[in-house]
């Protein structure tokens, strides 16, 4: 199978060459990794320019956008710049970020997860950080999320769902319309990749408020926002998060900011959340 993948990248330079690296030792090197520098002031660019130069299928695409990171937006942005450099004639697209290394049969392992069910839209594997010399399972979401790190999109799935949004809750809302539209998403836990810099590591509290935003944009309602933010506030260790995600939800809400779903696809949504709080409360 034929694939492409495009990282959105913003002052990697520490990383994005052990990302580059991972990618071009591939079993099965990918027909295109399109590279966006997105207003980088260190000398990201001139590390991708250097390998630019030894791969015919890596390319740079530069743009300027506002420094500031903001969970989706800027990232969902840099990437639709990659998108509109390619063409179609791929089998699956990747959104991958600049901070991985990747073990060499990744892309082998996914290419063999799509070729086995016509009817998967989504595969990934597992974000893994060092901690104490040891590499760990960065345990932020249930096992069967794709991280938002490295998705890959089976081309007629990425069709279907409209593509990526540019807004914080992009990576959920990918896979609950997968649901909405029955396709399947695959987690592999044989595919472990190491994610250089933790999750959310330059996030301020504005972003912080970003993440009750998305809540609010799938369409989740109040109990469903609240249960997912004492989930996650625990899951990173850091309680107090709760209130920033709930303020940040009712911000949205009094805001009347539009989501990210039709309404029907929100009814959806909500309706299979609460499925799964019941499946869970029903395990405990």
């Amino acid at each position: 199978m034929k694939y492409y993948i495009i990282i959105p990248t913003f002052n990697e330079e520490k990383f994005i060459s052990l990302t580059l690296q991972s990618l071009v030792e591939q079993t099965v090197l990918p027909s295109k990794v399109v590279v966006v520098n997105d207003g980088s002031t260190d000398k990201t660019e001139e590390i991708i320019k250097s390998f630019v130069e030894k791969h015919a299928f890596i390319s740079l695409v530069n743009k300027n956008s506002e420094a500031i990171h903001l969970p989706g937006s800027k990232v969902i942005h840099a990437f639709n710049k990659g998108l509109e450099t390619v063409d179609d004639n791929y089998d699956f697209i990747v959104k991958a970020d600049a901070d991985l290394i990747f073990p060499p049969n990744y892309f082998e392992t996914i290419i063999n997860h799509f070729q086995s069910d016509s009817s998967i839209g989504m595969v990934g594997g597992f974000a893994y950080i060092e901690k104490n010399g040891e590499w760990i399972l960065e345990n932020l979401t249930d096992k069967d999320h794709i991280r938002g790190a490295f998705k890959a999109y089976r081309k007629a799935c990425f069709e279907e769902i409209g593509g990526l949004k540019p807004a914080m809750g992009w990576d959920t809302v990918d896979e609950l319309l997968c649901k909405f539209y029955n396709w399947k998403f695959v987690t592999d836990s044989s595919l472990q990749v190491k994610h250089l810099k933790p999750t959310g590591a330059n996030y301020n509290q504005a972003a912080r408020f970003k993440q009750g935003e998305a809540f609010y944009s799938l369409g989740y309602g109040f109990w469903i926002t609240a249960i997912a933010s004492l989930k996650l506030a625990l899951l990173k260790k850091k309680p107090f998060l709760f209130f920033d995600y709930l303020q940040g939800f009712w911000k949205a809400k009094s805001a009347k900011k539009p989501l990210l779903v039709t309404s029907e696809q929100a009814k959806f949504i909500k309706k299979y959340r609460i499925h799964k709080i019941k499946e869970k409360i029903r395990i405990f």
